[in-house]
């Protein structure tokens, strides 16, 4: 009896980052880590990797961000979950849309190794915790 040899390739290793240069404290303390709820989710109307995120981030106004993260989450899988955010980022327009912040996110690869080899997971609090909580 012979056995078929598996046609599922390994799956990569991934590759080491390159390190960042070393910051302070007090340059790090200038970062606002906040928890959000994504309460709205829509596909970036000129970018296909995109989302555009409705959050509450306990502020009682509404922030909208732009995530890149289409490849890995459907809207359903998105909208009422918990993120974090950094909330003092400056805004910026992305293909047409102000951004207003960035949600935190792990990956397996860098951006640049094509969405089939990297895995991308949001960051989420591990348990319930009200909109606008800080990180710390």
């Amino acid at each position: 009896m012979s056995q078929t040899p598996s046609t599922t390739p390994p799956t990569p290793t991934p590759a080491k980052p390159e390190p960042k240069p070393t910051i302070t404290f007090d340059e790090f303390a200038k970062v606002d880590l906040r928890v959000a709820k994504i309460l709205h989710a829509e596909p970036h109307p000129g970018a296909d990797r995109l989302f555009k995120l409705q959050l509450d981030d306990g502020s009682g106004t509404p922030r909208q961000i732009c995530a890149g993260i289409r490849q890995h989450y459907t809207t359903e899988q998105l909208i009422g979950k918990s993120i974090i955010i950094v909330a003092n980022l400056a805004p910026r327009v992305i293909r047409g849309e102000e951004s207003r912040g960035m949600l935190l996110a792990a990956s397996s690869a860098p951006k640049d190794a094509g969405d089939e080899h990297r895995a991308v997971v949001i960051l989420t609090p591990a348990s319930d915790i009200a909109p606008g909580a800080i990180v710390s």
